[in-house]
């Protein structure tokens, strides 16, 4: 199992960025895929963007195309989330979240999850 540890959430002001990072601790993310969800208050978690780790390919959610990008850092087997152009409908507990890759588009449950950073953005 992967542990995953998840920093980089804060306070900013619409119209401003973040970036959030999503580290393995113990393993590496080879063969997986890390995936960012996001659940604020009263509604269900919601899928941001994932990265498949070995083939870098990515994927978003409609509602962050074109403002979130996520990307990967080899040497440091981290994840970052780089949100910018925040409004106040991003404002959100973020989790990172891994699974295995089983095959082309297949993947596993999620076995890890981060303990997840809170993103907070004012009007």
């Amino acid at each position: 199992q992967v542990q995953l540890v998840e920093s980089g959430g804060g306070l900013v002001q619409a119209g401003e960025s973040l970036r959030l990072s999503c580290a393995a601790v113990g393993r590496t993310f080879s063969r997986r895929t890390v995936d960012w969800f996001r659940q604020a208050p009263g509604k269900d978690r919601e899928f941001v963007a994932a990265i498949v780790w070995n083939l870098g390919s990515t994927s978003y959610a409609d509602s962050v195309k074109g403002r979130f990008t996520i990307s990967r850092d080899n040497a440091k087997n981290t994840v970052y989330l780089q949100m910018n152009n925040l409004t106040p409908e991003d404002a959100a507990v973020y989790y990172c979240a891994t699974a295995i890759m089983l095959g082309v588009g297949v993947q596993s449950a999620y076995d890890s999850w981060g303990q997840g950073t809170q993103v907070t953005v004012s009007s």
